[in-house]
């Protein structure tokens, strides 16, 4: 079984078959290709992205359902090539994919979700992208408190 040293859950064993690769790696990250999707239910919806390539690299996630339940996933169809998924037809969360949303910490230290650009994952395959949308339905700073309002990218 292999194992993996990380900075926040120390040395881990997992399964092979369990690694998530991002083929083209992430934004900003391009060499970090290869992840691990670390759930713990007392942290529950909390997902901890945890690189396989760089021990210090993890991503706070959640699922884009948990934010917005009636989120509408879209797929380029090059990423859905990447994904070995029929580019013929957008996936379906839950039952073809899973997707994901990076948080982050946004101005005034509010957390917010990226949502037009998430993580789809084909979990028959473990291939993975960031999705960015061309449609601009969602942005990337959603706020996850109410009292908060959604900060413009830049």
């Amino acid at each position: 079984m292999p194992r993996t040293e990380t900075k926040y859950f120390g040395v881990i064993d997992f399964d092979a078959g369990s690694a998530i690769e991002f083929p083209a790696g992430l934004p900003g990250f391009d060499t970090r290709r290869h992840f691990l999707a670390l759930e713990d239910v007392a942290r529950s919806p909390v997902i901890f992205l945890q690189s396989l390539d760089e021990p210090q690299l993890c991503f706070l996630l959640l699922p884009v359902l948990a934010i917005d339940p009636s989120y509408r996933l879209h797929v380029s169809p090059d990423d859905l090539l990447v994904l070995e998924l029929d580019p013929a037809r957008q996936p379906e969360i839950g039952a073809d994919v899973m997707c994901m949303a990076i948080v982050a910490i946004a101005g005034e230290g509010h957390p917010t979700a990226n949502l037009l650009a998430p993580l789809v994952v084909n979990p028959a395959t473990g291939r993975a992208v960031q999705a960015i949308r061309d449609d601009g339905a969602y942005g990337c700073r959603h706020p996850l408190m109410t009292e908060t309002r959604e900060t413009p990218c830049s």
